[in-house]
């Protein structure tokens, strides 16, 4: 049987397993913002060699900031917190037992990979050090780089646990109870950057970490509690933009999405006002689109690729850098390998990013066979086993974070 074939055979197959009731639409578009995420850190992320050979992280915004608008296209947790939002609204509602069971549930599931790939990591340290005598300065760059997803998921589970409270406030104000989280960020900013700035402490602007992410998620709970349609869509593309020129031309703020080295601001850690209004444009536009995205994706051929990555998507979460390093790890006992291992500053480093893309997918769908089957539940894993699992986790965040 030839290729195309088998792909038409197999994606015919996951079309038919499919319940009728899935809606294909919102797994679309988490599968597109899942996906994002490896891109936008294969494409952004770069590496340079030191005299040792030590592998460091580096940026290509920093020599190219006509890339910040690409930025733009790939920061889309803003469409992953709506989805996540509406889904668990609607999987709360469903629930079977207590709020907090099913709050407990929801953590286990997202914790279970966190688990695994910072175990598996920790045990590899010292395998790559010892073993294939990996610099040091190598294996801080690599421990960051796996750790860099990671807060996303931490964030998240507090804003599932938060869940409750977010049905109670759609149920009461409807669409516009993500508006006083967007006043909070907003209060913050002022703070912040204001004439006030120099009189603030720098930890304030971790007082955004919540409601910054939380926005998004909020209107994603009230879109599936029906309380927020295509009028009100509309008005966050609209509103949205407009806030989002207004930020950039009137009021400077940076144009990436992403921090870029030497810049003493960024949009993104913790996020800034202009990340909701990109959020507010992205989400709007989602819930516009999402009849004409559910009818593209009744085919089979398009929906097969979207239910695989819905399955895998925390494998793809946490193990995306990990792909990558498995390239450029190795390359780094080579010397300078365009795209991989040079400084990213030229026109040449981009083309030879995207050259190795293929490859970064490649070895993710390989890491994915063996990650897969930490996303599900641990049951034949006995509390010795969890308990070692815990403490390598823990070893390894210490020293991702101390490098």
């Amino acid at each position: 049987m030839k290729a195309p074939a088998k792909l038409v055979k197999l994606t015919t197959g996951i079309d038919e397993r499919t319940p009728a009731h899935r809606d294909r639409a919102v797994d679309g578009l988490r599968a597109a913002a899942l996906l994002a995420v490896p891109t936008g850190h294969w494409l952004l992320g770069g590496l340079t060699l030191d005299s040792g050979g030590g592998l460091h992280n580096a940026s290509p915004l920093a020599a190219f900031g006509s890339l910040a608008p690409a930025s733009w296209l790939l920061q889309m947790l803003g469409v992953f917190f709506l989805v996540g939002g509406h889904s668990s609204y609607l999987s709360f509602r469903r629930r079977a037992g207590s709020a907090r069971q099913w709050t407990a549930g929801r953590l286990r599931r997202l914790g279970r990979p966190v688990l695994g790939v910072t175990a598996v990591w920790a045990l590899l340290l010292p395998a790559l050090h010892y073993g294939l005598g990996i610099p040091t300065a190598t294996l801080h760059t690599a421990s960051t780089l796996v750790v860099q997803p990671l807060w996303f998921v931490g964030v998240y589970g507090v804003i599932t646990a938060l869940t409750p409270y977010c049905v109670r406030a759609s149920r009461r104000l409807g669409f516009w109870a993500a508006a006083p989280l967007l006043g909070c960020v907003a209060v913050v900013d002022f703070l912040r950057y204001g004439p006030y700035a120099d009189a603030v402490p720098s930890w304030l602007s971790l007082l955004n970490l919540l409601p910054g992410w939380m926005f998004a998620y909020q209107l994603g709970v009230s879109w599936a509690d029906r309380r927020l349609g295509r009028r009100e869509a509309w008005l966050l593309i609209t509103g949205g933009a407009a806030l989002f020129a207004a930020l950039l031309l009137v009021f400077h703020y940076p144009a990436s999405m992403v921090g870029v080295p030497g810049r003493s601001r960024t949009n993104s850690h913790p996020p800034s006002l202009l990340v909701l209004a990109l959020a507010a444009l992205q989400c709007g536009a989602a819930i516009v689109l999402r009849d004409r995205l559910a009818r593209l994706l009744r085919r089979p051929v398009l929906w097969g690729p979207v239910a695989v990555v819905n399955l895998s998507a925390m494998t793809i979460l946490c193990w995306h850098q990990t792909a990558m390093l498995a390239a450029a790890v190795p390359a780094s006992r080579f010397g300078e390998v365009p795209g991989l291992t040079t400084t990213p500053d030229t026109a040449g480093w981009i083309l030879a990013r995207l050259v190795w893309m293929p490859l970064f997918a490649g070895l993710l769908m390989a890491i994915a066979k063996f990650a897969r089957p930490l996303e599900a539940p641990w049951d034949r894993t006995g509390t010795v086993l969890r308990a070692a699992a815990g403490v390598l986790a823990a070893g390894f965040f210490y020293f991702a974070l101390a490098a």
